[in-house]
């Protein structure tokens, strides 16, 4: 077990990092000129005030929040009967019940407690933004943002200044983030021994699920374990398809491991005793390249159209199912920054530089256009002053590798 092969961070350094995580969005609230924050999204509003509670299901409901200003204390709204759970923690300074403010929790009534948490914002901006009436928030019902604005509120959203937050990681996040990487290859190891013929995806991929919990993991956000035809095109989801000797099996963890940090790395493996074909081989050699080359460009000062550019050329048959991104940021969840292929670049490319504190995952997808097997190989990453570090460090398909 994790706990046992290696030394976890202990409750301290998790407790810095909460608050230098505080820290760097209260600074980047003030590069923004804004005066305080409201975050409902559970994992923005675990990076900010370091309270865990129900965070799938919160993800989907508006059931608690977080007020944090720019300076001043940070107030909780607790989902209710909950209010215990943020005990100890020094980036919460006062919890309070949360408004029901979905018609899910009181049917008709919800829009009076919507006019209470308006009041409660209006109310708090006043005491603790300084004059400043510039309020962030993330993830508004369609009827907050008009009853907000006729409080007197300027409401704008609080992506850009979570973005250059969440961009950076400190060390205390870095010890978390690694131990969160070697939780999660513990869990790959486990499904990657019950890999064989005739067992289910679902069946394997459960294995991975429940060692990753056994060693203090939280959950899966994504379905993407395949094998077979179902590896091309990519994001196919996990299913009861028995997995055949000599298939190509393609997993992508996107786990929220230890302490709440996202750990995204892919491997594809060979299912059974057998020898690949050459088929696979060069799928498999192609996306190792991929791979491995553009690992090598990154690099502090690196502006990101430049790494693009520079990107490794994919053949022409394997574009049409290219994976939407040659890199991502990573931290609690996938984050600024998308590094998008050159060709899609006057859409969505952006034109900032990576940065020593950023945490990278590289993709490499190769699928021909007109099917058969896919091979997703992906890195997660670490850029520094002297170079990049890997954070993912699972073992290849060696069957697979080039020679």
């Amino acid at each position: 077990m994790i706990g046992n092969a290696l030394t976890m961070p202990t409750e301290e350094v998790a407790h810095a990092a909460a608050r230098e995580r505080l820290q760097r969005f209260r600074d980047a609230l003030k590069a923004h000129e804004i005066g305080a924050a409201v975050l409902f999204d559970s994992i923005n509003l675990r990076y900010a005030c370091g309270s865990r509670n129900m965070q799938i299901n919160t993800g989907r409901n508006p059931g608690r929040y977080v007020f944090v200003p720019a300076e001043g204390p940070v107030i909780l709204f607790e989902y209710y009967g909950c209010e215990h759970l943020s005990r100890g923690l020094d980036t919460v300074h006062e919890v309070r019940p949360s408004h029901a403010l979905h018609p899910l929790y009181t049917t008709s009534k919800y829009q009076g407690h919507l006019q209470d948490f308006v009041n409660d914002m209006a109310g708090l901006m006043k005491q603790h933004a300084g004059g400043n009436h510039r309020l962030a928030i993330d993830r508004p019902t369609a009827e907050m943002v008009p009853l907000l604005e006729k409080a007197g509120l300027c409401v704008m959203d609080a992506t850009p200044p979570l973005d250059q937050a969440r961009c950076i990681k400190t060390d205390n996040e870095l010890e978390l983030i690694r131990a969160s990487v070697r939780c999660t290859e513990a869990a790959v190891r486990e499904m990657e021994a019950y890999l064989e013929p005739g067992r289910s995806e679902n069946e394997v991929w459960s294995r991975m699920h429940q060692k990753l919990i056994e060693e203090g993991g939280e959950y899966l956000e994504t379905r993407l374990f395949n094998s077979g035809s179902h590896t091309n095109p990519w994001f196919q989801e996990a299913s009861n398809k028995p997995i055949k000797a000599g298939e190509l099996v393609a997993l992508d963890t996107d786990a929220i491991g230890c302490f709440g940090y996202y750990t995204d790395f892919s491997r594809t493996f060979l299912c059974g005793d057998v020898d690949p074909t050459l088929e696979q081989k060069k799928l498999y050699g192609y996306a190792h390249e991929m791979l491995e080359h553009n690992i090598a460009l990154l690099g502090t000062g690196v502006g990101f159209r430049e790494f693009s550019e520079k990107a490794w050329p994919i053949p022409e048959e394997y574009v049409p199912h290219r994976y939407l991104a040659l890199a991502h940021g990573n931290g609690m969840a996938g984050e600024y920054p998308i590094i998008r292929h050159l060709m899609d670049w006057e859409e969505v490319g952006d034109n900032g530089v990576f940065k020593p504190g950023m945490t990278i995952c590289v993709e490499a997808f190769i699928g021909h256009k007109d099917g058969g097997e896919g091979v997703k190989l992906e890195e997660q990453v670490l850029i520094k002053d002297s170079g990049v570090e890997r954070l993912s460090v699972y073992g290849y398909e060696s069957r697979l590798m080039p020679k």
